[in-house]
């Protein structure tokens, strides 16, 4: 038997396998083993499916299709029972996740060589919070996927005790580490003994203190961030003629959230803003709003939106270009607007990594090194939090993207 290491993610997605004892992540896109986690269906060919990097660029390029992107949000939500329109036809998001999980699975078998049966499966410490029948069920609705897109067993890792994993194959002495994954759509935390003792050992659950987890992440602040710097030039906050009533915001927040991007694509929503246009004390801002659902570029926003955040991680200001919807139309963010808008979401991660190190039975000074992965552990407010959470503990990270992906193979070598 094969085992493979799948870590799905909100954001990005990868695969590996163990060979000649190795682990090694296989190539998915030309010679990237990393792929954003986005599917498109082209209504031009109607058979045809890209994923990743090529489902983006159908999209950007406006090939008449649907793009899905941040499909790992769907799990523990209302949307995991909904379906999508595809070419005039009803599919389950569920069916939409099993076409990405498959492709995946084809590719790590392609690079492998053989067929694969078995896979260890990361998620989330907490696909939803403060509810254990709907984590349970995103985990079994999860299991089910892996199962109908091929896979047979199917073995399930917190996805911060993978990345603890990968991490200790570099450590050189026995630490008190926090580990933090900043993913996509959820942050999780685990305190775990490392060290050269340590790994071998196939039983590791005496290692591992505590675990913590919170459905906040990327995605999140992209969202947080669209509704702060982009749609008030759509609209957000303007006032009707009429009574002086505010727009209604219901559809920014549906448009400003990558899961639900799509659902702002209807014909209602296209007559009730042609009407407000008429209606608003700024029609310039609303007819902006109207453009985006009418030639359907939510999601052009939410890249614009995404490039911004990652840029404010560098530089304390980010430009972003909307010339796609109006020509020469920008607007220019900074850091501190990002992390007033994130602020929040940033209260909850330093909470969720003080109550990780708390559950464990520890004082912040007891722990030796915070171990950061995941693409959101690049934000200076996040990293800046989950330090706040133990003063004097060492930061350390590497691979940010693929940390959890290697350590989730690496244990999946065990199962060969």
């Amino acid at each position: 038997m094969i085992a493979c290491g799948l870590d799905f993610g909100t954001s990005n997605s990868a695969i590996g396998v163990v060979r000649d004892k190795t682990a090694a992540l296989a190539p998915i896109e030309g010679d990237s083993t990393l792929v954003p986690s986005a599917v498109f269906f082209d209504y031009e060919e109607k058979s045809r499916v890209l994923f990743g990097n090529d489902a983006i660029a159908a999209y950007v390029g406006q090939t008449e299709g649907r793009l899905m992107r941040a499909l790992k949000s769907i799990l523990g939500s209302p949307l995991i029972d909904e379906e999508t329109v595809l070419g005039g036809r009803k599919v389950p998001l569920k069916k939409v996740v099993e076409i990405f999980v498959r492709h995946l699975k084809q590719k790590a078998e392609a690079f492998a060589g053989r067929e694969i049966t078995a896979v260890v499966h990361g998620r989330p410490v907490r696909f939803v919070d403060d509810d254990d029948e709907a984590d349970a069920r995103a985990q079994s609705v999860l299991e089910a996927i892996a199962r109908q897109a091929g896979f047979r067993d199917v073995t399930f890792v917190y996805e911060p005790i993978a990345a603890a994993h990968h991490y200790e194959q570099t450590v050189q002495r026995e630490e008190l580490a926090l580990i933090a994954d900043i993913g996509g759509g959820t942050s999780d935390f685990s305190v775990i003994r490392v060290g050269p003792q340590h790994r071998e050992r196939r039983e590791r659950r005496r290692d591992v203190l505590a675990t913590t987890g919170v459905r906040v992440g990327g995605t999140d602040f992209d969202t947080a961030l669209n509704l702060a710097a982009v749609m008030p030039v759509l609209g957000l906050g303007t006032l009707l003629l009429e009574k002086d009533l505010p727009m209604p915001n219901a559809l920014y927040h549906v448009l400003a959230a990558w899961p639900t991007i799509n659902f702002a694509y209807t014909y209602q929503n296209e007559r009730e803003l042609a009407e407000l246009v008429s209606l608003a004390c700024e029609p310039e801002k609303v007819g902006r709003l109207l453009n985006v659902v009418r030639h359907r570029l939510g999601h052009r926003l939410a890249f614009a939106v995404e490039d911004a955040k990652i840029a404010l991680s560098a530089e304390k200001f980010a430009a972003l270009p909307l010339s796609f919807l109006e020509a020469g139309l920008a607007v220019t963010t900074t850091r501190a607007d990002f992390d007033r808008a994130i602020g929040a979401r940033i209260d909850r991660l330093h909470q969720a990594a003080s109550d990780c190190i708390a559950l464990a039975g520890l004082g912040p000074a007891a722990i030796d090194t915070i171990f950061l992965t995941g693409g959101s552990s690049r934000v200076p407010a996040v990293r800046a939090a989950i330090a706040r959470a133990a003063p004097s503990a060492r930061l350390a990270g590497g691979s940010d993207l693929l940390s959890v992906a290697l350590g989730l193979t690496q244990m999946a070598g065990t199962m060969a």
